[in-house]
């Protein structure tokens, strides 16, 4: 009895305090049935949060029913009203009366179809709820109806009327019904922005549908209806069509598509990322840790990547019906996802910019000079399409090794017999032939063609001991020495721990006395089913007690890290994740490091030839446009650029 009183003061008070009337205190209250009206706008108040939500369902219908047009109209930013137009297969007559009733669907009909919806609504809520919290009437008519026919959601009336093929839902004071509800809106341009943000989602997956948008009787956006590139430039901007580069990736039955820009456009906000799954908008975390994770390498800072990324996936492997606004999904095995996404946009990014640039030039003629004869390696030759590509004397692909100024330690040392030693990192490289400033006629025609062979063209000159200048067929390039030498190095280093693993795993090292620390039921359980995972990683981690778990050995490479902390990651990672790009990431951070202390230093004088060396070097290099740290690595100033400075042709 005295918690019963105190818990009838302290509501008492409450009541009094908020100006609210004394409730019956405690006393039972009766179980019935809510009236279908109030069922309707508790349901109203999940799905409908703005007046971007009721856009993006009537649209999602559109869509649903064939619409190869679709039209937006708005007033006072949605509130006052929203009108969707499309020229879709429309409503039969019989039917229509039925299309406004909760949970009234043409797109489901059994536990069977729900688990493997293909299309973007199947619930049935959406015209219910809308109806419920506003005016809402439904124009339309199908190609068997001779003629169209209008339905008022609130009185039911339904009359013949005049209209082509297709279906328009007119929606008109939303939340009129629930007020307070209103209050909570935000400013007509914001939530005009909402509204054309939510169709924009739509544009990006659905490039064969015309999309317009007015507002007040004014055309705000259009955009007709063309290719997957034409539609993403212009939604995004021909910035991100021309610094953006495809991504298409199969694994298994699921495919990841689309584009995704690169580090140079990438933004201060995650504003621009679009993901869609069988076509539909999603949210997902693991799917945008992927995106983010394929980044790790070439990203400055914590700047956020622009993408747009498709996948195509089993509709049994995911299920859609997770949340109301369908914008949340759960995929039956995320992992699959997050390794296809990863390795999908990684590829992507991988290749070296400068010789897509040379692949898509036109065929140089082959040089005379007998210098420049001599065939690329396979690898490089791979990079640009079986196109032959001048390179100077075997010698300079060593060259481009030997640049750094301090000698590394042997890498098996670093990495418990997983590599064998590093090239040497001499400082005591000697040119290989006197230069001259400036060029003899003959240097300056091989200068020439070899700028038409070659993507990041012929050195020329060193400026300041830190840029290479260069000259290729777009004009002049300028190379940071030693970003650009320290991402060869780096990815030299990462390929020789690669082809030295034994396939056993990653090596450990067992910690004589173990770590132990309190961990939560979901690692215990994760550490349990993950056993063979975290063995292939390097790791041991066993259950010391119910609620405590011991690192017993940890990969050689990181024994000297935080051990807890590095279980604690993994198995956090694991359960979400692949554990492996965990290790991978702290295996990479190392490998930085040292090929930061192995690069090129700058005022560090270099030969023509050394400079040479390292474009070629570069130009057959995985993510040679950044170094380590996301930085750029080189810039292209173009002819046109060059005689607008001086005011050439003016």
């Amino acid at each position: 009895m005295p918690v019963v009183n105190t818990l009838l003061e302290a509501q008492a008070h409450l009541s009094s305090a908020f100006g609210l009337s004394a409730p019956d205190a405690l006393a039972r209250r009766p179980i019935r049935e809510l009236p279908d009206e109030l069922i309707s706008q508790i349901a109203a108040g999940e799905v409908v949060e703005r007046p971007a939500s009721v856009v993006r369902e009537l649209v999602d219908n559109a869509l649903d029913a064939g619409a190869t047009q679709v039209t937006v109209r708005l007033a006072a930013g949605g509130v006052r009203l929203i009108a969707v137009e499309d020229d879709g297969y429309g409503i039969a007559q019989a039917e229509l009366p039925i299309a406004l009733k909760r949970h009234a669907t043409s797109k489901i009909a059994s536990l069977q179809d729900l688990e493997s919806v293909a299309t973007m609504g199947f619930r049935g809520e959406a015209l219910a709820a809308i109806n419920s919290i506003a005016e809402l009437a439904v124009l339309t008519r199908s190609a068997a109806d001779s003629t169209a026919h209008f339905l008022d959601g609130g009185s039911g009336e339904l009359k013949a009327a005049a209209r082509a093929v297709g279906t328009t839902v007119e929606v008109k004071e939303l939340f009129f019904a629930t007020p307070a509800r209103r209050k909570f809106l935000k400013s007509d341009a914001t939530e005009l922005a909402h509204c054309i943000e939510a169709v924009r989602r739509h544009a990006l997956a659905r490039p064969d549908v015309g999309f317009a948008i007015w507002h007040e009787g004014k055309l705000v956006e259009q955009w007709r209806a063309g290719t997957a590139e034409q539609r993403m430039g212009d939604i995004l901007g021909s910035e991100f069509a021309a610094q953006s580069v495809a991504v298409s990736y199969q694994s298994g039955t699921m495919r990841i598509s689309g584009r995704v820009g690169i580090p140079d456009i990438a933004r201060a906000r995650a504003d621009q990322q679009f993901a869609y799954v069988n076509g539909r908008y999603v949210r997902d975390k693991v799917l945008a840790h992927a995106a983010r994770a394929a980044y790790a390498d070439v990203l400055h800072g914590q700047r956020q990547p622009v993408f747009v990324l498709h996948v195509q996936i089993d509709p049994t492997r995911v299920d859609v019906n997770v949340h109301p606004t369908k914008i949340e999904v759960r995929f039956r095995d995320s992992r699959e996802l997050h390794q296809a996404v990863l390795h999908g946009v990684g590829n992507a990014l991988a290749a070296p910019r400068a010789g897509q640039v040379a692949a898509t030039s036109a065929a140089p003629q082959q040089s005379s000079d007998a210098e420049a004869d001599i065939d690329l390696p396979a690898a490089l030759v791979n990079h640009f399409s079986g196109q032959k590509i001048a390179t100077s004397p075997n010698s300079w692909a060593q060259a481009a090794i030997n640049l750094g100024a301090h000698q590394v330690s042997d890498v098996g040392v670093l990495w418990g017999n997983q590599a064998q030693q590093t090239a040497d990192f001499s400082s005591d490289v000697r040119p290989t032939r006197n230069t001259q400033w400036p060029p003899d006629e003959a240097s300056q025609a091989h200068t020439q063609t070899s700028a038409q062979h070659w993507p990041l063209g012929k050195a020329l000159a060193q400026l300041q001991g830190i840029y290479i200048l260069a000259e290729n067929t777009q004009g002049l390039l300028v190379v940071d020495m030693h970003a650009a030498h320290e991402r060869v190095v780096y990815e030299a280093l990462k390929l020789q721990l690669a082809s030295s693993a034994t396939g056993l795993g990653i090596a450990s090292q067992p910690l004589l006395i173990p770590a132990t620390f309190a961990a939560t039921p979901q690692e215990v359980a994760t550490a349990e089913e993950s056993a063979q995972a975290l063995r292939t990683l390097g790791l041991e981690i066993t259950a010391f007690s119910p609620k405590t778990l011991a690192v017993r050995a940890v990969p050689t490479a990181l024994a000297q890290g935080d051990a807890v902390e590095l279980a604690r990651s993994v198995l956090a990672e694991l359960a979400q994740h692949d554990a492996s790009t965990v290790v991978e990431r702290a295996q990479n951070e190392i490998l930085s490091t040292m090929a930061c202390h192995g690069a090129v230093r700058a005022n560090r004088k270099l030969t023509l030839e050394e400079m040479n060396a390292l474009l070629r070097q570069m130009e057959a290099t995985e993510r040679s446009d950044q170094c380590n740290h996301g930085r750029p690595t080189w810039r292209q100033i173009s002819i046109k650029e060059l005689d607008a400075w001086f005011m050439r042709g003016r």
